[in-house]
């Protein structure tokens, strides 16, 4: 079981150093051995707990990030595969189907059924993983593949728990609220975290009774299959889970304006996001909720314990090669200790291991694909002719694969791109602040608001940060805490709803209201 697997000592050094939520939780010696080169038995579109060709016979490559070639010949989903995913959800998710018939017990059982095939096939989906997101073997085996199992787990638990109230109402009538399923759930995920995103999704999702319709990334589709084949080997009903492999004009364009899906959840950017919410507005008024983008605060105070900050402002922006939605990219560290921390910052980049994302020892593997290598090398270049402070960094790695040095600006200026715009990569901006209220200010005038940090010993100061920053999630003293309990979300252009925590339930639930004339008595 994977709570029992091992322990890395130079993962779970730097896991200590960050924090890392799942980093405690592992006691055995030694993290399992990669599967360099796993066998890849589904690349079809799975649709009626089967994998079929595409309708249109097209298919498409997904490529391994560390090397630039190409893993294996996906199928091509589009809106033909839509069409009929769609319908096979509709119908399992009939008022008679299995589905609909079938015990809130039973269906937490299935969840639970599920995390435990997850977790037997922990290194195969780990490996899978790597391979073709490029991220760490030991992030996708210690931290991603651990944390769907806990939020599999933690929404089973939730399915027969869910129900609604009696009310009390003038006159002989009697009423109550049932919280039934929304129907048919189109679900889009990104490829920074394949299976994580897509546990994510599914587990309040099924958890509530829905049907699913889910759209993989097209750079990284092959996690995402095989755990549909282990929907199957579960023993979800046919048509409750479909998953489609393909692209986002196409396939997810698709699902945003079908008139048959009740619902869309995005996880994606905020340029999507838009799309999406349009389509769904022009359709059918489909319910939507988006995670999307971030350019989040991480505000240094002066009596803040140095070392532990500069680690932690290390881990909250470079994890997962920076691609993550919350990464910490605009760093306000105050006057008094701003040299020092840039000082320290530069120092802990030089030493960061980037490299074969297979190797244990290495921390850093390369970004997802050449086009987001690109960007942020353009972003990268950005920063230096607009007078930011290139301390250390900013190269592509090698000719082979899309990897990027950990890349280190200082006296980064609030009006420039790098300090505007989400880079989705390893580039950390440091930004200087003197006045309290001010950096309040600084760290709100973004169109985002996804997360912020704030490190100080004073508690005072720290609840003062907690109610004043604009986003949906405040972390005092650590950064990127996450787990299947705690809800997750942004303000204002970072998305609508909530992820994960009894909160995301209510974005797959409806609230239907039913009130009874009783008999009355008479005189």
């Amino acid at each position: 079981m994977l709570r029992n697997v091992l322990r890395h000592s130079s993962f779970l050094k730097a896991a200590a150093r960050a924090n890392l939520p799942s980093a405690a939780a592992y006691s055995a010696p030694a993290i399992p051995e990669p599967i360099t080169s796993p066998d890849i038995p589904y690349t079809g579109v799975f649709i009626n707990n089967e994998f079929h060709k595409s309708e249109s016979g097209k298919q498409f490559p997904t490529i391994n990030p560390a090397t630039g070639e190409v893993i294996t010949m996906v199928e091509e989903g589009d809106k033909a595969d839509v069409e009929k995913a769609v319908k096979a959800a509709r119908q399992a998710f009939e008022l008679n189907s299995d589905w609909r018939q079938m015990d809130a017990y039973d269906r937490g059982q299935l969840l639970n059924r599920l995390a435990d095939l997850i977790e037997r096939d922990a290194v195969y989906l780990a490996s899978l993983e790597t391979l073709d997101n490029g991220k760490p073997y030991s992030n996708s085996f210690m931290v991603d593949v651990a944390l769907v199992v806990k939020n599999l787990r933690y929404f089973a638990g939730w399915a027969d728990k869910i129900h609604g109230q009696t009310i009390p109402t003038d006159g002989p009538h009697f009423a109550y609220t049932r919280h039934e399923p929304i129907g048919v759930c189109g679900q889009i995920i990104p490829w920074n975290f394949p299976l994580l995103m897509q546990a994510w999704k599914f587990g309040p999702a099924l958890a509530t009774g829905n049907t699913i319709v889910m759209k993989l990334a097209e750079q990284t589709p092959l996690t995402g299959l095989y755990v549909a084949k282990l929907v199957a080997e579960a023993g979800f009903p046919a048509g409750v889970v479909n998953v489609i492999p393909g692209y986002g004009p196409s396939a997810g364009a698709a699902i945003a304006s079908h008139m048959d899906v009740d619902k869309v959840a995005f996880t994606g950017s905020t340029e999507i996001g838009h799309l999406i919410q349009q389509a769904a507005g022009a359709s059918n008024l489909k319910r939507v909720t988006l995670e999307l983008g971030g350019k989040s605060p991480n505000i240094i105070f002066k009596d803040a314990d140095l070392d532990y900050a500069v680690e932690q402002a290390h881990f909250g922006l470079f994890f997962n090669q920076g691609q993550c939605c919350c990464a910490g990219t605009r760093i306000f560290v105050e006057d008094a200790i701003y040299d020092e921390f840039v000082e320290r910052s530069v120092e802990r980049a030089k030493i960061r291991q980037v490299g074969d994302p297979f190797d244990l020892k290495t921390e850093q593997g390369p970004q997802v694909d050449e086009e987001q290598m690109n960007k942020i090398l353009s972003l990268i270049e950005s920063g230096k002719k607009e007078g930011a402070k290139m301390c250390f960094g900013g190269k592509r790695v090698g000719e082979k694969g899309y990897f990027i040095e950990p890349t280190v600006f200082a006296d980064v200026k609030d009006s420039m791109r790098i300090a505007r715009e989400e880079i989705f990569g390893p580039v950390q901006q440091i930004m200087r602040f003197s006045d309290i209220n001010d950096v309040i200010k600084r760290a709100n005038a973004t169109v985002y608001g996804l997360a912020a940090a704030v490190f100080t010993k004073d508690l005072d100061k720290a609840n003062m940060f907690a109610q004043g920053l604009r986003a949906g999630t405040v972390w005092i003293n650590c950064y990127d805490v996450l787990n299947a309990q705690t809800p997750f979300g942004g303000y204002k252009m970072s998305g609508q709803g909530r992820e994960n925590s009894e909160y995301a339930l209510r974005n797959y639930y409806e609230v239907k209201a039913v009130i009874t004339k009783l008999p009355v008595k008479n005189a």
